[in-house]
């Protein structure tokens, strides 16, 4: 699907203009969206618009990292957008050039809708341009990370608050799962965040730097974001690095138990292996009360390890 916006010279904005009619000379600047398009309207890119195969090409093929292209006559941006429910990033391909945008993405994007709605509603026609529009759309991709990082920043404190009602096994899953998240906010974050940058510092950029202020408004969103990513992930690095000690902890003292244990047992398993063998002339085997004394023994022995190893402070781990 192929939407269309333009400016005339009479600050008029004609919504679905045929292609045709951009090209008259009382369009000021326009912007092209493609939505989904077909295979006759991808054409369109190389034929009518006549953009480079390998600007197309990084349309068609697969996902690529934010990046600009400089290409003569016009810019190609890729941006990303985020899955608010699967956090993978979505390709939005926007190309800029003297008097137009023309943006393209494979599935409906609400940034795009959200950009086109602004634009319909301003009431100043004389501070947009293409420009204008392209920040929009930079503007508003910045803005949907802030729902979505939001979200898992209220997940974070909700465990802090639920901590102290559940066992830490059945929280380190879902922080587990959050750091993940992270990961992949701060993968498309800092990539959209160098991009920006480059964006503020190049030199074949003259109509974006003419509009510098606006676009490091966002700059400054996205080291705000990447801020708030990096204090969580810190926050889920806390919580993991206490998992890990309190399951050290648990060990430890499981291995103090049964070396208690081990070691009560070695005397007595010596005095058992001795009485159990064999001999027909074994001096103790024909005691009366050997049997009995021999318990007491082995009783006796045992409570004096237990004794020493109280005293030795072995049984002073806390819970």
């Amino acid at each position: 699907m192929i939407y269309t916006l333009a400016r005339t010279k009479n600050l008029e904005l004609l919504e679905n203009v045929p292609l045709g009619r951009l090209s008259m000379e009382d369009i000021i600047w326009y912007w092209v969206d493609f939505d989904s398009a077909n295979n006759h309207e991808i054409e369109l890119l190389s034929t009518y618009f006549k953009f480079h195969d390998l600007a197309i090409e990084d349309c068609l093929e697969h996902l690529e990292r934010p990046k600009v292209d400089y290409y003569g006559t016009y810019n190609f941006f890729v941006l990303h957008s985020i899955d608010s429910n699967t956090l993978e990033p979505i390709e939005l391909d926007l190309f800029v050039g003297d008097n137009y945008v023309v943006s393209f993405h494979k599935s409906t994007l609400k940034e795009i809708e959200s950009t086109r709605q602004k634009i319909l509603s301003s009431v100043n026609a004389k501070k947009d341009d293409h420009i204008y529009v392209a920040y929009l759309i930079f503007d508003k991709i910045v803005d949907y990370y802030f729902p979505i990082v939001y979200r898992i920043e209220d997940s974070l404190s909700e465990i802090d608050i639920k901590s102290r009602d559940r066992r830490i096994y059945d929280l380190i899953d879902q922080v587990f799962e959050i750091r993940t998240d992270l990961l992949k906010l701060r993968h498309t974050i800092n990539s959209m965040k160098e991009l920006l940058y480059r964006i503020l510092n190049s030199e074949h950029l003259q109509g974006f730097r003419d509009n510098k202020r606006h676009f490091n408004d966002i700059y400054d969103h996205l080291l705000r974001l990447s801020d708030i990513v990096e204090s969580n992930r810190e926050v889920t690095a806390d919580v993991r690095d206490n998992y890990l000690s309190i399951n050290s902890h648990k060990m430890n003292k499981i291995m103090t138990i049964l070396t208690v244990i081990t070691s009560v047992f070695i005397p007595l398993t010596f005095i058992v292996g001795i009485y159990g063998m064999n001999f027909d002339y074994m001096p103790e085997l024909r005691w009366q009360y050997g049997y009995f004394y021999v318990l007491g023994l082995m009783a006796f022995i045992g409570m004096s390890m237990l004794l020493w190893f109280k005293r030795k402070g072995w049984f002073d781990i806390k819970k």
